[in-house]
């Protein structure tokens, strides 16, 4: 399932297109990479993430963001991990009213299975990045290189901690994920989704052993088989 920002006006005139890339800090995040890429000639650069890849039941989940950073960047935008839940909901607002573009990519627990979870985790980031609207021309993308996208790319170790565009999409993509496995607890309210969210803890890997793993478990995942 891909998410797609509204359709919007992208033309920007030559002033627009500098001050896209002004350099802004918030919170120790930089915009020096999202600068370095437009002044290398590329307009719009796309920080990419992933949640949910440690998890033993669910999908893993990708996130996409195109900033406009000509506009003021959500208060506490930071790396999804270091954010409260309340906060992440309100920054996700924001980003999906004033980005440029965002998406969503996600890859399942039986094909995760099938083709393991780095794999997965890079077919979901390529399923963001194709979501995109404005498609963009250039990618920041936390610690992984693509090889299935010609679009030129630099991967930062802990860039959601580094790049704002970064952080914006892990929060996306933590968000969206949060909220579906929330959903699912209702489907399967014995494994305490709602709670844990997917990821092994005691009372995960007891619900395991009492009912056994549901469709939404990663088969191949240690702790998962009893």
């Amino acid at each position: 399932m891909n998410v797609r920002k509204r359709e919007r006006e992208t033309r920007l005139a030559p002033d627009s297109r500098v001050s896209l890339f002004e350099n802004t800090f918030v919170h120790g995040l930089g915009s020096d990479f999202e600068r370095t890429a437009h002044d290398e000639g590329f307009l719009f650069v796309a920080g990419v993430d992933e949640v949910g890849r440690g998890c033993l039941a669910g999908p893993v989940v990708a996130g996409a963001c195109i900033l406009d950073l000509s506009t003021p960047l959500p208060d506490g935008l930071n790396d999804s991990k270091k954010v409260t839940p309340e906060k992440r909901e309100a920054i996700a607002a924001e980003l999906k009213e004033t980005a440029l573009a965002y998406s969503i990519g996600r890859v399942e627990a039986e094909e995760i299975d099938r083709i393991n979870i780095l794999e997965a985790t890079k077919k979901a980031m390529l399923a963001a990045i194709d979501a995109l609207m404005p498609a963009p021309d250039y990618l920041l993308i936390d610690a992984l290189q693509l090889k299935g996208t010609r679009l030129p790319q630099k991967a930062i170790i802990k860039g959601d901690s580094i790049s704002v565009s970064i952080a914006a999409a892990s929060i996306i993509a933590k968000t969206y994920r949060d909220a579906l496995m929330r959903e699912l607890h209702d489907e399967f309210p014995q494994y305490g989704f709602d709670g844990h969210k997917g990821y092994g803890c005691a009372s995960h890997f007891a619900a395991i052993r009492e009912h056994g793993p549901c469709r939404l478990h990663r088969m191949t995942f240690r702790g998962v088989v009893v």
